[in-house]
């Protein structure tokens, strides 16, 4: 098991020491998303966008992370790349897409990493590893230089070993983001999205004096779910359909891609309504609470011997897809952990309230 594929040290040594998911370009090192196919990868022309602010703002730069193969999939696992170590819970799977960058966190070698989400991709692993991980509302932190060039769900988001080094790396990467103070919050609880204890512990985090909780029912998540995978598989098929003839992408990560060519113009239409009944639904419930509150995991996170052996065990996306489709920002908030697995609170909160979502993170840990 690896976390980098490759070591770096790019930026002053005294610098905050940052790893980046192997999708977002680091200039004159190849861009090779874990992928055989991609091997041959020249080196980027220029830093990403994500990258370059990183080090304007005196970061060093630790290196490159593994990840789940074309960033298609939530395991973690990958044979050829290598699988992160999950460090504070190492029997389990590190998550996925972006598991090394997670887990450079988690084992100490990197206090923020880099990476991305398009159907949790940043959340699942830091609920996996332990450590706090956001989603940004979508188009507020540039994709230039990311791997795939085009998404409607995809966003740059930072992993970090604490909440302030999470809003260093927001104020970083998204123009306008101010950390902010509130002294109250009112949140919606959605219930009954997790395994009961799971769900109890969490909602019992939320009974603190400047926190007002009430119920929240929602009707179109787990549409929503399902929506979002229709235009992840049609988004991926149009940007890595084309690697499939090398023979090189490796089966699993291969089928999923060639999912998409099945969809028609039709899904794609009835994937979008949906996309805008669970904005609607969502912005509704924003209009009476401050925020949306749900497990960031429905379940324990499986052993990697039960994700190598039963794929269909590693259902960790269920709670958090919903949000890459209708572009709220969402936080994956460290809760310690219950029976040897990790906790993680999720945090949703409007379009644009980002510094909003960590200012409740830190009445709710503080």
């Amino acid at each position: 098991m690896t976390t980098y594929v490759e070591r770096l040290a790019l930026g002053p040594a005294d610098g905050m020491p940052v790893a980046v998911k192997d999708t977002i370009d680091i200039k004159g090192r190849p861009t090779r998303a874990g992928c055989p196919a991609l091997a041959d990868a020249p080196p980027a022309e220029e830093h990403a966008e994500a990258v370059a602010r990183m080090l304007a703002a005196g970061a060093r730069i630790t290196g490159k992370t593994v990840l789940h193969e074309l960033a298609f999939g939530v395991s973690g696992i990958n044979d050829h790349a290598g699988t992160a170590l999950n460090a504070q819970f190492p029997a389990l799977i590190p998550g996925g897409s972006s598991s090394g960058s997670a887990a450079a966190v988690a084992e100490g070698s990197a206090r923020v990493a880099l990476g991305t989400d398009t159907g949790g991709s940043v959340r699942i692993p830091a609920a996996c590893c332990g450590v706090w991980g956001m989603k940004p509302s979508f188009g507020l932190v540039s994709r230039r230089g990311v791997m795939p060039p085009e998404s409607s769900l995809d966003c740059v988001g930072p992993f970090a070993a604490t909440l302030a080094d999470l809003q260093w790396a927001m104020s970083v990467l998204a123009p306008g983001f101010a950390p902010q103070r509130i002294g109250s919050a009112r949140i919606g609880w959605i219930a009954g999205q997790a395994e009961p204890a799971i769900e109890a512990a969490l909602r019992a985090a939320l009974d603190r004096p400047e926190i007002t909780v009430a119920e929240v029912a929602l009707t179109q998540l787990g549409a929503a779910f399902e929506a979002g995978l229709t235009v992840i598989n049609a988004e991926n098929w149009a940007a890595l359909g084309p690697l499939l003839a090398t023979g090189l992408v490796s089966p699993d990560v291969a089928g999923r891609i060639r999912a998409g060519a099945e969809l028609t113009p039709a899904d794609l239409a009835a994937a979008e309504a949906v996309r805008a009944a669970a904005t609607a639904e969502i912005d509704a419930a924003l209009a009476s609470v401050d925020l949306l509150a749900l497990p960031t995991l429905a379940a324990p996170p499986p052993s990697l011997e039960l994700a190598r052996r039963d794929p269909s065990a590693v259902a960790v996306t269920r709670n958090v897809r919903a949000f890459n489709l209708i572009g709220h920002p969402a936080l994956a908030v460290p809760m310690g952990s219950l029976a040897g697995a990790p906790l993680s609170l999720q945090l949703v909160g409007p379009k644009g309230g980002d510094a909003l979502v960590c200012a409740a993170a830190a009445l709710i840990t503080g």
